[in-house]
């Protein structure tokens, strides 16, 4: 392996290969590092007994900011998207979801002032001017929008399905009302999982000249007196005139050996949930392919109703999740008898049907909790130290999952091209 190079990539998710493909269109030296045997990061599809699983439920906004990139990318995304719909329970009862304009004028949950009235803060939503709302929690935001119990709730059940953030005293009104808008104009559940993404990312990265080397864990960046870097690797020594890092954000700091960051880095708080996923030969509920429960923080999704997903013609695969709060204790047996337990109030007798299951009691989910004052300090890619940028789904001021990591991985391609021109 060269010795020497222009930049440096650590991480092969979704924001270092989409760095990775802008830079490998100019004539620069990229090398993209990864420290697993396996490409793609939380995006990574997982393929058991001919079953493909994603790390949990994954969906791409259809309007968002990962997908002109993609585009213009040349990636290919096959699939398709859910009916808006489904149900919900509260408090054992259970309801029509009144997320189509059909189910809010015949869902039981809502008297007919509370229907107009949803019709009202939905539509205000999709309205909403968020330029303004930097100094606002999404509770405070929830709570001068309505005073009607049964619709904030809804709202916090909504915001928990667009952002898995299920924090709304702490979250930014303004990242949580990006997610709802675009999560109101829809998904995409991508055929055979996220991998396909990875997939065509890698292969494009390596047709542009990107060398990737995986199973390589940077151990130790220094930074030299003329603002280039030397990086210890678990068996060898490299040189960068600029690096991208896209990893945890909290190791950062540790892997700086003569100088550091703003303490921000380390006082990010990451999302996380439990996810229990499915692969059943039948379906006991087959018209069931939506639930969430609005008391409590659990979804259900039958993702193959939308996607190919499995190589058997047959199989059905599903995802149940529970949304962790900030910093909770996990206690891993009883979350996974809860999700057991919730699959089992949808699909009745699931286990007699069951190909294949994984429980994954504490997955990360996005890198950040978007909390109020975040954007103050991800204004660009670039940091206080010279050639060192950031990208991920935690180094968006205005975003976070798929969106921030796809777009943050662009911007930092551009601004590291830009500073090469410059010099």
């Amino acid at each position: 392996m060269n010795k020497t190079w222009d930049v440096v990539i650590i991480g092969s998710g979704l924001a270092g290969y989409v760095a990775a493909n802008y830079l490998g269109r100019s004539s620069l030296r990229v090398l993209l590092i990864e420290k697993s045997k396996f490409y793609g990061g939380r995006a990574k599809t997982d393929l058991i007994q001919k079953q493909n699983f994603n790390l949990g439920p994954h969906a791409l906004y259809k309007r968002g900011a990962a997908m002109p990139i993609l585009d213009d990318l040349g990636i290919q995304l096959d699939g398709s998207s859910p009916k808006t719909g489904g149900w919900l329970i509260n408090e054992d009862q259970i309801y029509k979801a009144p997320f189509s304009p059909l189910s809010i004028f015949s869902t039981n949950l809502l008297s007919w002032r509370e229907r107009v009235a949803w019709i009202r803060v939905i539509l205000k939503i999709s309205k909403t001017n968020i330029e303004n709302m930097d100094d606002i929690t999404f509770k405070e935001w929830v709570l001068k929008t309505s005073n009607v119990m049964t619709i904030q709730t809804l709202l916090y059940t909504l915001a928990r399905l667009a952002t898995y953030c299920d924090a709304p005293d702490k979250a930014s009104a303004k990242v949580i009302l990006t997610h709802l808008q675009r999560v109101l104009s829809g998904v995409l559940y991508v055929d055979y999982g996220w991998q396909t993404i990875i997939d065509q990312l890698h292969n494009q990265a390596i047709t542009h000249g990107v060398q990737i080397k995986k199973q390589s864990t940077v151990k130790q960046i220094f930074v030299e007196e003329n603002n280039s870097f030397t990086l210890t690797l678990t068996n060898d020594v490299i040189h960068a005139k600029q690096v991208l890092y896209t990893g945890d954000p909290h190791h950062l700091n540790h892997l700086l050996m003569n100088t550091t960051l703003d303490s921000f880095l380390d006082e990010i708080i990451p999302v996380k949930a439990a996810t229990l996923d499915v692969a059943l030969r039948k379906l006991p509920q087959p018209n069931n392919s939506f639930t969430l429960r609005m008391d409590q923080p659990y979804y259900y999704s039958l993702h193959s109703r939308y996607a190919k997903l499995s190589e058997e013609r047959n199989s059905h695969i599903l995802h149940v999740l529970k949304y962790h709060k900030p910093e909770e204790n996990v206690d891993f047996k009883t979350i996974k008898q809860e999700l057991e337990n919730f699959l089992e109030r949808i699909q009745p007798g699931w286990r007699n049907y069951e190909i294949t299951s994984r429980f994954l009691p504490n997955i990360t989910v996005s890198q950040r909790l978007p909390l109020v004052g975040d954007e103050d300090m991800l204004r660009n890619s670039k940091t206080a130290i010279r050639n060192l940028f950031i990208a991920g789904d935690w180094a968006s001021p205005y975003s976070i999952l798929s969106d921030a990591a796809i777009a943050t991985g662009k911007q930092s391609a551009k601004e590291m091209m830009g500073e090469l021109d410059a010099n």
